[in-house]
């Protein structure tokens, strides 16, 4: 007995895998013939319909298909809970003018003035032709009459740099520097006379005029008085009145009691709200500060005046055309010349330009004369720097050209003499209508009434593709 107790374990553990595997194929067998359409027909039947429209699962385990067939809302999907706040394009001539800092207005009208510079350059308007020989002097040769294009520039005691012409050395040789002048006295009726100081020699007369032709462009530098001279010609400056309209910015943001108190999905709130409606406002008076129109027109709806802005676009003192398809190397240097010389400003100016500008000026190959530097952050906005013998410009892309039109423009400003006047500084306003009686909402109201100005028009400067 023993012995065939032991032969049939010794059989068990020989086949256990056959039998356990048998098992299995038994068990499936079971299971495909209680379930007359398979297995899937039995999770689909396992839904039963309560008597108050509720879902009930039976004869299955609840699996996360069925909970989505029966409750679709029950199981959440992921949610990002953080919002993003686009921002298409910066504001950064907003930006500039409220880190300079804003003058208050007490009008909404701003009369400003500028102290604009003495020329500095006028042209001959007829040639002067000097005595052949000294038989031909019939009057005084070193001390002439001349007539310029704008002898109001020049008083006595002026000297004066003839461009383009060589002076004399003291044997009548021709010099290496350019004829210097001297004026004496400016004739009312018209016409300055002037001494040369370098002149040329006529037979034995020393310090003649030489002949000059018309067009030619005389610099006024600096006043030379003799040695009894206690007094000098007076100078006098008056500043020029110019005026700008303060446009009045507004945006209102409202939410109801109920949508205050209900679950959102994402943390959605009135502060929320104002940071987008500020935003698409800055958006706004960006457009207005570069490009709006100065003007005050009747509304004949509201029975009352609405003023403009004027933008400073229009009142850039300078315009530097160029055509994209000869936009090099050397084109760039005559802008950064242009920008820089001809006016009292800084050498450290911004250039706003649209993308197709941008694009251009990152094409090209830069050398030592004119060089691409390291991005530098100013006013917190960052730039990206052009620098010249001239001056530094500090690039940066500005997408409101590109909405206007005009992405192959672009203006350089100066922020030294860029001001902003605010007649109403930006505030915020709570509105209490729910005890007027006209909405039961809370209502916030945005408001600046402001301009801004170029002070001194000549430093600022237009670009503009041909």
């Amino acid at each position: 007995m023993k012995t065939k107790f032991f032969e049939r374990v010794k059989w068990l553990k020989r086949n256990v895998k056959l039998l356990v595997l048998l098992l299995v194929v038994l068990f499936l067998l079971f299971i495909s013939c209680s379930l007359p359409d398979g297995g899937g027909a039995q999770l689909a039947m396992a839904l039963v319909t309560g008597v108050a429209g509720g879902k009930h699962v039976v004869d299955g385990p609840l699996t996360t298909d069925v909970t989505r067939e029966a409750a679709p809302e029950l199981l959440l999907n992921e949610i990002d809970r953080q919002i993003v706040k686009i921002r298409p394009m910066a504001t950064p001539v907003d930006q500039l003018s409220r880190c300079a800092g804003s003058k208050h207005a007490g009008s909404m009208i701003v009369d400003y003035h500028n102290v604009d510079t003495k020329p500095t350059s006028a042209k001959l308007r007829t040639s002067y032709v000097a005595p052949a020989t000294e038989d031909d002097v019939d009057s005084d040769a070193s001390r002439v009459k001349l007539y310029t294009d704008n002898d109001n520039i020049f008083d006595a005691t002026d000297t004066i740099l003839v461009q383009g012409v060589s002076g004399y050395n003291a044997d009548g040789t021709l010099s290496s520097n350019e004829l210097v002048l001297y004026v004496t006295s400016r004739d009312e009726e018209g016409g300055i006379y002037a001494m040369p100081v370098n002149g040329k020699k006529i037979g034995d007369l020393e310090n003649c005029m030489p002949s000059l032709s018309s067009g030619t462009t005389l610099i006024r530098m600096g006043r030379a008085a003799s040695e009894l001279d206690v007094m000098s010609p007076q100078f006098e400056s008056l500043p020029q009145k110019a005026r700008q309209f303060c446009q009045i910015f507004k945006m209102q943001i409202e939410q109801s009691t109920l949508q205050k108190l209900s679950n959102k999905e994402v943390p959605w709130t009135m502060s929320d709200q104002e940071e987008a409606a500020i935003y698409d406002m800055r958006l706004g008076m960006e457009k207005s500060f570069l490009f709006g129109v100065k003007n005050r027109i009747w509304d004949p709806i509201k029975k009352e005046n609405v003023m403009f802005t004027g933008g400073i676009w229009h009142q850039a003192g300078k315009t530097f055309n160029y055509d994209e398809d000869s936009l090099t190397q050397e084109s760039v240097i005559d802008m950064m010349r242009e920008a820089f010389t001809g006016n009292a400003g800084s050498k450290r100016k911004i250039l706003l330009g649209g993308s197709g500008l941008i694009g251009s000026l990152n094409k090209l190959n830069y050398t030592k004369v004119v060089t691409a530097a390291e991005s530098v952050t100013k006013w917190g906005i960052d730039f990206n720097q052009l620098r010249s013998k001239f001056g530094t410009l500090y690039v940066l892309l500005s997408e409101i050209f590109d909405e206007v039109g005009m992405a192959d423009n672009g203006l350089i400003i100066d922020p030294q003499y860029l001001q902003k006047y605010s007649h109403i500084p930006f505030t915020t306003e709570s509105l209490d209508l729910k005890k007027s009686g006209v909405r039961n909402v809370d209502a916030l109201v945005l408001t600046e009434a402001s301009c801004l100005v170029l002070r001194y028009p000549k430093a600022h400067m237009r670009i503009v593709m041909q």
